[in-house]
């Protein structure tokens, strides 16, 4: 792949990741839990994307942690805020509109082409 191309393919997937996460946090997750989860949708993301991400999304307010001291190794959860869903649900929408509207416009282009 062209050092073009992977660029705009992480620009491309920057903001679904985003939808991504929120999707998957109305139950507690900590990070590699939430990795998991999202590799059995078939969405990779490394935990040097992820972990950033979620501290972004917790200074946004969408997203809430604390700490799991219960075991013998400290784990930190992240849950979707109320304010989150609310923005989760709005996100879900307008990504549900623009597919509509991208799908059109790439069928379109196929009936456009020029081999």
């Amino acid at each position: 792949m062209s050092d073009l191309l992977n660029s705009l393919t992480i620009e491309l997937r920057r903001g679904t990741l985003t939808l991504a996460v929120l999707s998957q946090l109305s139950i507690p997750q900590y990070g590699y839990s939430l990795v998991q989860l999202l590799e059995k949708s078939g969405i990779t993301i490394d935990q040097s994307t992820l972990y950033p991400l979620l501290r972004r999304l917790e200074k946004q307010e969408l997203v809430t942690s604390s700490w799991d001291t219960s075991e013998s190794r400290p784990r930190k959860y992240y849950t979707i805020s109320p304010f989150g869903i609310d923005t989760y649900k709005q996100l879900k929408y307008e990504w549900e509109i623009m597919t509509c509207e991208l799908n059109l416009v790439l069928k379109g282009d196929e009936t456009n082409e020029t081999d």
